[in-house]
C-alpha cells in the first residue's frame, strides 16, 4: 500500500498529457536543456583553459575528460548520464510540487484543462437574475475569459434591505453569478445561497433571518475594501472564480415601468420587485436616473468580447436595466463581436404572459438600437410535459422575428422545463461562436 503514492507522482510526470500541444511543458523543457549543454560547454572550455596554463594535473585532466575511454564512449556516457541526471531532477522537482495537488485527481488533467480554458474565447454575457448563472455554470468547461455584466436595479429581498439599510449595490444577481463561477461550484453555491432562519429561543425574529449568506460576504467585502466594485475583486480572489462579474454601473438606479392594465389605464410602477406584480402588460421601462455611466471595466469587455449573450433572464427587470445605461447599449452597437439573445423557454407571469420569441426580440428593439443585437437563440424542445418538476410551464412559441436571425437548439432542462440546462446551452453557444 506505501508504493501507492511514489505510483501516483510518477504517473503525475509521465502522464503523456503533459506532452499535449498548447500546454507550456514541452518548451521549457528544451529551454532548460539548451541551458544545461550551454553551461556544460562552458565547463569543457574551463577544463581546456585549466590544462593549458598547466593549472591542473594532467592526471586529473585525463580522468575529467574520460582519456581512459574509447572515443565513441567519450561521448555517449556523459551524454546518457547528465540525461538520466536531468530527468530525475525534473521528476523529482515535478514530484514535490504536485504533492500538495494529489487530491484534486489527476494534476496532468488539471494543468491541462486550465491551459485550454485560458485559450478560450472571450465571452461576455449581459443580465441577471437566476438565468444567467446556468449558462456561466455550462461556459466553463469551454473557457475562463468569461465577463458576467450584472444588473443593479434589484431592489426586493435580502437585497433590497441591504440596499437600504447600508447604501449597498444590491448584491443578490452578483451572489448567484460568484457562486456559478467559483471553482468548488457545488459547495460555493451552497455556502453561498445558505439564507439565515428564525432565531433560536423565543421565537423572535433575527436581523440576519432572510438574508442570504453570500450576501453577507459581499457587504463585508464592500467594509473592508471600501466600494462595492472592489469588493467584487476580492471576491474574485477568494472564491477563485473561473470568469469575473462585474456592474453595468456604480450609480444607485431605480427601475419604473407604465403598465398596461386590463381596464384600459396605464399605471406607473416604482421599483423592480414591484413590475411583476401589477396585473398588466407592461408598456415600457426606464432607469432613473437615465444618464448613468456604464461601469469602464464592463465596456473595456465589451469590446475585447468575442462573442456577446444576452439572457437567459427576465426580460424586462434582468436584461433590460443593463441595457437602458445608455454608454452601455452605445458600446454594443460598436463592438466587433457578435451579439445573441437568448430568449427564455418558458413565458414569466408578470412580465412576458403570451409573449412569443418575435414579442422578446419586438421588446427589445423597443428599447435599444437596433445594431446591439444580431441574432436570437431559442429552444425547439417543446415536448416536455408543462406540469414536470411540479411547475405550470408555458413555453415561448417560436414565432421567429421579422428583422432577426433565428437559430434554435434543445436547451431545456427536462426536470425542470421552464430552465435552460446549463451544459445544453453553453454547447449551442459555443456552436454559435464557431
Amino acid at each position: 500500500m506505501r508504493k501507492i503514492p511514489s505510483l501516483r507522482r510518477f504517473i503525475f510526470f509521465s502522464s503523456s498529457r503533459w506532452f499535449t500541444p498548447g500546454i507550456g511543458l514541452k518548451r521549457w523543457l528544451f529551454v532548460l536543456g539548451v541551458g544545461t549543454a550551454v553551461s556544460s560547454l562552458g565547463l569543457v572550455n574551463l577544463l581546456f583553459v585549466l590544462e593549458r596554463q598547466n593549472w591542473l594535473p594532467p592526471s586529473v585532466y585525463d580522468f575529467l575528460t574520460l582519456q581512459f575511454l574509447p572515443e565513441p564512449w567519450r561521448i555517449g556516457l556523459p551524454l546518457l548520464l547528465g540525461g538520466l541526471l536531468l530527468a530525475w531532477g525534473v521528476a523529482k522537482i515535478a514530484r514535490t510540487l504536485a504533492d500538495p495537488f494529489q487530491n484534486f485527481g489527476s494534476v496532468a488533467e488539471y494543468v491541462y484543462e486550465h491551459s485550454r480554458q485560458r485559450r478560450g474565447p472571450n465571452i461576455v454575457a449581459i443580465g441577471g437574475g437566476t438565468g444567467m448563472p446556468g449558462l456561466l455554470r455550462g461556459l466553463t468547461q469551454y473557457t475562463r475569459n468569461i465577463t458576467a455584466i450584472v444588473t443593479v436595479a434589484d431592489d426586493g429581498g435580502s437585497s433590497g434591505r441591504l440596499r437600504r439599510e447600508f447604501g449597498l449595490l444590491p448584491p443578490g444577481d452578483f451572489r448567484n453569478n460568484l457562486a456559478a463561477l467559483a471553482r468548488d461550484e457545488l459547495l460555493m453555491t451552497q455556502v453561498l445561497q445558505y439564507r439565515f432562519g428564525a432565531a433560536v429561543g423565543d421565537g423572535g425574529e433575527s436581523p440576519l433571518q432572510g438574508h442570504a449568506f453570500g450576501n453577507l460576504l459581499l457587504a463585508a467585502l464592500t467594509g473592508i475594501t471600501g466600494s462595492f466594485d472592489e469588493a467584487l475583486l476580492a471576491a474574485e480572489r477568494v472564491l477563485a472564480l473561473r470568469g469575473r462579474v462585474l456592474p453595468s454601473t456604480l450609480a444607485d438606479v431605480t427601475l419604473e415601468a407604465d403598465v398596461l392594465r386590463p381596464d384600459g389605464t396605464v399605471q406607473h410602477v416604482v421599483g423592480e420587485s414591484q413590475i411583476p406584480e401589477v396585473n398588466g402588460r407592461i408598456q415600457k421601462v426606464t432607469l432613473q436616473p437615465s444618464d448613468v455611466h456604464a461601469y469602464p471595466a464592463a465596456l473595456q469587455a465589451i469590446f475585447q468580447a468575442d462573442l456577446i449573450v444576452m439572457g437567459p433572464g427576465s426580460l424586462y427587470t434582468s436584461i433590460l436595466p443593463n441595457l437602458l445605461v445608455p454608454d452601455l447599449a452605445e458600446a454594443l452597437q460598436h463592438a466587433r463581436a457578435p451579439k445573441i439573445y437568448i430568449c427564455n423557454l418558458a413565458t414569466q407571469p408578470g412580465e412576458t404572459d403570451n409573449y412569443s420569441v418575435a414579442d422578446h426580440v419586438a421588446t427589445l428593439f423597443q428599447h435599444i438600437p437596433t445594431g446591439c443585437l444580431n441574432m436570437v437563440l431559442a429552444n425547439d424542445n417543446q415536448s416536455i410535459p408543462p406540469e414536470r418538476g411540479g411547475g405550470n410551464t408555458i413555453y415561448v412559441q417560436l414565432t421567429p422575428p421579422e428583422n432577426l436571425p433565428m437559430v434554435t437548439a434543445d436547451l431545456v432542462d427536462e426536470a425542470r422545463p421552464w430552465r435552460h440546462d446549463g451544459a445544453k446551452l453553453a454547447q449551442a453557444v459555443m456552436r454559435l461562436l464557431s
